[in-house]
């Protein structure tokens, strides 16, 4: 027979207030309060108590100017503006804000069962005992999977879920980053679990004006279907969120970066064009291409090393195999002396043969039954960051980071699971071989480790670090991340628009892709499902990469990748065929504006902003910006409008898309000056070798005359683009492109605005005047 057990009563019977807390206690639990901003505060439920390790990623911040009023029915929680209502009968929430004695209810749990948890054993492998597993050969390398094990318990943990009450026309964004092209959550279940092609952040923002974040480490779920609305965890200590309550988007985004941390600053040459193909064998290829790149008069900063830099058999060793690479640091000083940097591929999993697994298997740093090593444990992070410099001490300027996750069962099978299978097949395969608990972010702390090595080897050069995954936090530590290893066609491309905006709006700025996707043919399993058997003999896939680069332009990070065919510009080069010098004026825009691009970067740590955003994050009051998914915002003045699907009248010719103008001011096409009046939506047409990209009236955009490198354009005079319709303002940043002195200030911000009527200008430098250089010169753009 069932166990019926009395029902055990949630009615709230004590208030107390302890330090920076307020605890309201039931029979049944603990609901806990704790204010960290005037707009962010901490609610915790248990029903044992609050252990320490719940929540270790969010920052040391406390607020003080709070108070509380105990009534017969509920009880108030009272900060500067803002209003929360706690039912006494079982804890339920309502906040809102207050402004001019009106409440504004913007969020509410469910009214009748608001918090629950579910508590479970959690049994661990047993190290010291036989483990048994079989071999999986993946695009990742050959990984190995456990199929036979003893455990032992581990802890109590619990699943938890908080019950929403969501309003009609709200929407919902964010949660990282998913590949099936969704971009508003509501009416949705989302799987928030790692994986090759998607990233879960446990953070969504709503249109509402509230902000969500779930301290979980581990998977969870978001769900608004009819079987409820609500939150859910899989492997916590109690049930634990942030609830962030401010006015807008982009207010909700800083007040995320100020409770989680701020976004590092990548240096400037980052921003330049990234080449990189699967992949240069030996370091006579590399200089080759960068040396054809300075020939052609095309600009690129950075060129990349993907996977085999190591001896044949030994993967993920990190030392260099002599006989194609036989003079690494002269490979890198031939780069540097050209003004080109290097990256290359890193990864968390070796194989049994190398010295590097060896190493770190003798001091127990290896995940059971894995050859992944443990990025939990700090003596794993020590080792990892040990064995990095080996290839540090060459001047290796940045990192990818490949396969971060790292583990992903999904793609060790034939056919495609459905997101349902692949959720608990993942759940199930990270409890054999790491905490579930922190499962989600590996990622985040294999970032966190390399960052502080690297920081603490050479204070001169930022951290950049290309990877795979991350998680909340991961902002801090010199990472871009990218959307895994896609396959071409229409389709993946105008999904990925909507995967991006989704991942900045979880608090991340720098994201990027594989331009022209990573698979561009057909093969087995299934995630290699290109549609161009032919490659770049196909001008159908030629056509398709040069729309995706024309994206790429105005992307965080402008990077080319991918296997099966080469990726650089002159591979595209056929007779009577557009595509290389559409592709070589797109890398020429992208530094035409870098003066602008690095501004937005600057303000990334700044003012906690972003480069790209949602249109809805630039203009939060107009309800159709938040249905917008398939256009984007690049700074405050730049909307980007990405082609996605072939020409009209037949390949390379005009395509079309329609194109909304949000309300609240008029729209300039950046190329042709037609302008647009906001509110409206219009078909607009584009020719092979531009997307339409529209400014916003009174923008002023700084710009520059393209070189070949980023550092080139260092110091040169900038002219500033002031566009007619409106006053306006920017902000130009500059610093020393390099090192970690703006973290103590060490930049100059030259604050400029304009009076449309009056073409007045002033214009104002402030901090290290030093970096002031070259003329800033206007040029009004005439209607």
């Amino acid at each position: 027979m069932m166990d019926i057990r009395p029902a055990i009563s949630t009615e709230i019977t004590e208030v107390k207030k302890e330090g920076n807390s307020l605890l309201l206690i039931s029979e049944k639990g603990m609901l806990r309060l704790q204010p960290l901003t005037a707009e962010s505060i901490r609610i915790s439920y248990t029903e044992s108590d609050f252990r320490n390790g719940q929540g270790c990623l969010l920052k040391n911040v406390s607020f003080s100017d709070w108070s509380y009023e105990v009534r017969d029915e509920e009880v108030l929680v009272r900060f500067p503006g803002k209003l929360l209502a706690l039912s006494r009968k079982n804890g339920s929430l309502k906040a809102g804000t207050v402004e001019e004695n009106k409440k504004t209810i913007i969020f509410s749990t469910d009214e009748t069962s608001p918090f629950l948890l579910e508590s479970y054993d959690f049994y661990k492998t047993s190290k010291n005992s036989e483990i048994r597993t079989e071999q999986i050969r993946t695009p990742d390398g050959v990984k190995s999977r456990i199929i036979g094990r003893e455990t032992e318990y581990d802890e109590t943990l619990y699943r938890t879920r908080v019950n929403f009450r969501f309003t009609e026309n709200e929407h919902i964004i964010g949660l990282g980053q998913s590949e099936d092209g969704l971009y508003d959550f509501r009416g949705t279940t989302q799987y928030l679990h790692q994986a090759n092609r998607k990233i879960a952040i446990p953070f969504f923002i709503s249109s509402n004006g509230y902000g969500f974040l779930s301290t979980t480490e581990g998977p969870a779920l978001f769900n608004d279907t009819a079987s409820g609305s609500y939150f859910m965890t899989e492997a916590d200590e109690y049930l634990d969120f942030v609830l962030i309550l401010a006015k807008s988007p982009k207010h909700i985004i800083r007040e995320y970066r100020t409770i989680t941390g701020k976004a590092a600053m990548l240096p400037k040459w980052a921003f330049g064009y990234v080449q990189s193909v699967e992949r240069y064998e030996s370091q006579e290829e590399i200089l080759t291409t960068a040396a054809e790149f300075e020939k052609r008069g095309i600009p690129l900063d950075l060129i990349v090393l993907d996977w085999m830099s190591w001896e044949d058999g030994l993967w993920g060793q990190k030392t260099f195999d002599a006989s194609r690479f036989p003079d690494p640091e002269a490979m890198v000083n031939t780069l540097h002396d050209g003004h080109v940097h290097f990256m290359m591929s890193i990864w968390p999993n070796m194989t049994s043969a190398c010295e590097n697994y060896k190493e770190m298997k003798e001091n127990d740093c290896i995940l059971p039954g894995t050859e992944i090593y443990d990025a939990f444990s700090p003596s794993g992070r020590f080792l990892y960051n040990k064995q990095l410099l080996e290839l540090a001490k060459y001047g290796v300027d940045s990192w990818w980071c490949d396969s971060s996750e790292p583990c992903t069962p999904e793609w060790g099978r034939r056919m495609a699971p459905d997101e349902t299978s692949m959720y608990y097949n993942y759940i199930d395969e990270c409890s054999k071989c790491m905490p579930l608990k922190k499962a989600n972010a590996y990622g985040r702390y294999h970032a966190e480790g390399m960052n502080d090595g690297l920081r603490a080897y050479r204070k001169e050069k930022r951290v950049v670090n290309l990877t795979r995954n991350g998680y909340v936090g991961s902002q801090q530590h010199g990472t871009i991340l990218w959307s895994g290893d896609t396959s071409a066609s229409w389709d993946t491309l105008r999904k990925q628009i909507a995967a991006g905006l989704n991942f900045v709006a979880a608090g991340h700025p720098y994201w990027t892709l594989d331009i022209g996707a990573f698979f561009v043919k057909y093969a087995m399993p299934w995630f290699w499902n290109g549609d161009y058997p032919e490659g770049l003999r196909d001008p159908g896939f030629r056509e398709l990469y040069v729309r995706w680069f024309e994206y790429g332009v105005f992307l965080p990070i402008f990077r080319a990748h991918g296997t099966d065919v080469r990726r650089e510009p002159w591979a595209f080069e056929f007779p009577d065929d557009p595509s290389y010098n559409a592709l070589k004026k797109s890398i020429e825009l992208r530094y035409r504006l870098l003066p602008y691009i690095y501004s937005l970067a600057g303000s990334c740590y700044t003012e906690d902003g972003n480069l790209m955003t949602t249109v809805s994050t630039e203009f939060p009051d107009d309800e159709k910006a938040w249905t917008v998914s398939e256009q984007f915002m690049f700074g405050p003045s730049l909307m980007i409008c990405p082609i996605v699907k072939s020409g009209e009248s037949g390949l390379f010719t005009e395509a079309t898309r329609t194109v909304y103008f949000p309300e609240g001011t008029d729209w300039y096409d950046f190329e042709t000056m037609k302008k647009y009046t906001g509110r409206t939506e219009t078909v607009v047409g584009a020719a092979i070798d531009r997307i339409p990209v529209f400014v916003k009236a009174g923008a002023i955009i700084p710009v520059q005359s393209p070189k070949l490198h980023a550092e080139d354009q260092t110091g040169e005079d900038i002219e500033l683009l002031i566009y007619p319709g409106a006053d306006g303002r920017f902000t130009l940043y500059e610093d020393a492109c390099e090192g970690y002195g703006y973290e103590t200030g060490d930049f100059a911000v030259t604050k400029i605005t304009h009076k449309a009527d009056s073409r007045e200008i002033e214009i104002r430098t402030e901090g290290n005047t030093a970096y002031r250089k070259g003329a800033l010169i206007p040029t009004f753009i005439e209607e």
